[in-house]
């Protein structure tokens, strides 16, 4: 699948078959992420990549009702930002992006569970043992897709807009 493809077709999958993904296919998403665009190229990141089921479900349970799906996928990569850089949160989200695009690309699904500013986000950090020095920003599930939603995307002549709004 090329790259416009993907981009066109990701969405975010919530619902997963339960059939295990390959360490290989997790390391070429998290590689995809660690290339993202950052400012000034600090790469203000760390990834912590969750397999273990026991694990995923204390990730899940830690973010409430918030990322109940991540107990269901195959892999879970918590996006960490280093706390002190003051764009970690635009190249982190970056980073995270890219990893959806590069699970669709695989044919695999992707999902975002927001953790950064939210109570429970020092609950995860603990779970997978990140030192405070590093602000969970997100976890991104991944797994092998139950289904595609279809949910429609506004038409790009809704929303682009030439010269002037």
């Amino acid at each position: 699948m090329d790259a416009i493809e993907a981009l066109k077709t990701r969405r975010s999958i919530r619902a997963y078959t339960g059939e295990p993904v390959t360490r290989e296919q997790v390391e070429e998403i998290v590689d995809c992420g660690r290339l993202a665009a950052n400012a000034r190229n600090r790469q203000p990141w760390e990834f912590v990549a969750v397999t273990d089921k026991e694990t995923l479900a204390k990730l899940a349970a830690a973010a409430l009702e918030h990322a109940k799906f991540v107990a269901a996928s195959a892999a879970t990569v918590v996006v960490l930002g280093v706390a002190e850089d003051p764009y970690y949160v635009e190249g982190c989200s970056n980073a995270a992006h890219n990893m959806m695009v590069a699970a669709r690309a695989l044919g695999l699904g992707a999902c975002w569970a927001q953790l950064d500013k939210r109570p429970f986000a020092a609950d995860v950090r603990q779970v997978v043992g990140a030192p405070e020095t590093h602000n969970p920003l997100c976890m991104v599930a991944i797994g092998h897709p139950m289904g595609h939603p279809e949910k429609p995307k506004r038409a790009l002549a809704e929303v682009l807009h030439w010269e002037k709004f």
